[in-house]
């Protein structure tokens, strides 16, 4: 088969899917004026489960020919620093000289992002064959086999595990070869996650804490336990510090699949040495060894996903792996994770984070201090519906901010008016700004050289001020729907 399909029309075909995994917010505005939930997200209605089982993704990976169990896998789940802790790990793979595949979601920029080959995103040229190649099987699944329609982010799983491991029945002009391992990040919870169709080397969970909970559950034993779900019988597993509720229920998972624990916090520690706005030096003492490193990423909370990395990637040391202390030390030293309390510029200076929760929010408000110094914050604001944006808000208020509130492209987004009216009602004053790029031209001409400008709030906020720093063109989908807003991603 000859490659036709342009970048532009396979782009076209997975917007043409639907991810029934979540549903669009229902809001009541007659009945309540902010939109809001009791926790200040969005009203839905019913918890919607539409993915009862992995039958559809694991029939569709069969018809590829299993490419996701001819190489080795780090499974990543959690609510916070999942991503952060796969971007480690695939960072020192790729240092140490393998060949390395990852995935994750949502994206910032481009679909492209999604699945990396040796931390680059694929071209568009190979995005575009993964789809000319997935596309008669997802049709034959979706028609013939009762199972329902392929979703979008079941249809992008085959296609990261198609290019990382699946080289051998690609066809056309794909320029493809098997990685060595794949880095892989769960999109939503674990348990019936499309991604959950691996034998992992290791599994990891990254802190737990509410998020989703229209679907994994309002508690954080309920969400732990799908989270854990990706745990498999006899198979070793690294625990991030949790809190006790999300603690003991991922223990009783272990206890009942008799798999090995790592506990971070525990059998893997850290310490800082120095930090400052450019990155942070620390040390990683695990179980074979201590690890020195600096990263350029910034907070507290990534000396956790960096032990935890750590913790992971010493278990493939025990399988026989070659992962020399040196790999782990570069690979720390050029990670890159975008929009993770990231400094875009300077004079002002200008962060964007995708905090999108209240533990979230109230992380990064905390790390600002040691890393960035007490400065004015002038706050660029925007926040999906189906999120706690009225804890995020009353967390923000503390720290006596000026606002500038707005919305990004993202249908998901909260209105920028409303987002203004809730800072207002909590004695703030906020002004309301069309798009971020607007609030980022607003927010300047308010800024001294020495304050801080911070977007955050949403990770789609926040990349769209990383577009206008920066001058990245992104890819915008103006055919996508506002009632399918679930198409996006996973979180944001």
């Amino acid at each position: 088969m000859s490659h036709e399909l342009s970048y532009q029309d396979s782009i076209s075909r997975l917007l043409s899917l639907v991810d029934h995994e979540r549903g669009t917010p229902i809001t009541d505005t007659a009945s309540n004026p902010d939109g809001l939930g009791p926790g200040g997200g969005a009203s839905r209605g019913p918890r919607q489960k539409t993915i009862f089982n992995l039958k559809r993704i694991e029939v569709l990976l069969a018809k590829l020919g299993n490419p996701h169990r001819s190489v080795p896998v780090i499974h990543v789940a959690g609510t916070k620093g999942k991503g952060s802790t796969a971007a480690f790990c695939d960072s020192v793979l790729h240092n140490v000289g393998y060949r390395t595949g990852f995935y994750s979601s949502p994206h910032l920029h481009s679909f492209r992002e999604r699945i990396r080959i040796n931390s680059q995103p694929v071209s568009q040229g190979q995005f575009a064959s993964l789809v000319e190649n997935v596309w008669p099987h997802h049709l034959d699944v979706s028609a013939n086999l009762g199972l329902g329609p392929v979703t979008l982010f079941e249809f992008m799983t085959a296609m990261g595990f198609q290019s990382f491991g699946g080289a051998n029945t690609l066809v056309g002009r794909t320029g493809f070869q098997n990685v060595d391992f794949q880095v892989i990040e769960v999109g939503l919870g674990g348990r019936l996650d499309a991604t959950n169709v691996v034998d992992p080397a290791v599994c990891v969970i990254t802190a737990i804490s509410l998020d989703h909970t229209a679907i994994l559950g309002d508690t954080l034993g309920q969400i732990a336990f799908e989270k854990a779900g990706i745990i498999k019988p006899g198979s070793t597993v690294v625990i991030a510090p949790q809190e006790p509720e999300a603690a003991s229920a991922i223990d009783e998972v272990c206890q009942r699949l008799n798999a090995r624990v790592i506990q971070v916090g525990r059998d893997v520690t850290w310490e800082l040495i120095a930090a400052d706005s450019q990155g942070q030096e620390f040390i990683v003492r695990g179980r074979l060894g201590d690890y020195r490193s600096t990263t350029p990423l910034l907070g507290t909370h990534q000396l956790i996903n960096g032990a935890t990395a750590v913790a992971a990637l010493e278990v493939l040391r025990e399988q026989g792996h070659d992962i020399p202390d040196a790999a782990i030390a570069q690979g720390f030293a050029n990670v890159s994770w975008p929009c993770r309390m990231e400094v875009l510029a300077d004079s002002p200076t200008i962060m964007a984070d995708g905090a999108h929760n209240l533990s979230s929010m109230e992380t990064l408000l905390d790390s600002l201090p040691r890393y960035m110094g007490l400065r004015r914050l002038i706050l660029i604001a925007g926040f999906s519906r189906d999120k706690s944006i009225k804890d995020m808000v009353r967390c923000i208020g503390t720290h006596d901010p000026v606002v500038f509130a707005t919305a990004s492209r993202h249908p998901r987004s909260l209105a920028a008016e409303d987002v203004a009216g809730l800072f207002v009602r909590q004695g703030m004053s906020a002004v309301s700004c069309a798009s971020p790029a607007d609030a980022l031209r607003a927010a300047m001409e308010a800024a001294n050289d020495d304050d801080l400008v911070l977007a955050t709030g949403s990770l789609f906020v926040a990349a769209e001020v990383r577009e206008a720093v920066l001058g990245i063109d992104p890819e915008v989908y103006p055919d996508l729907l506002a009632s399918d807003s679930s198409r996006f991603g996973a979180t944001g």
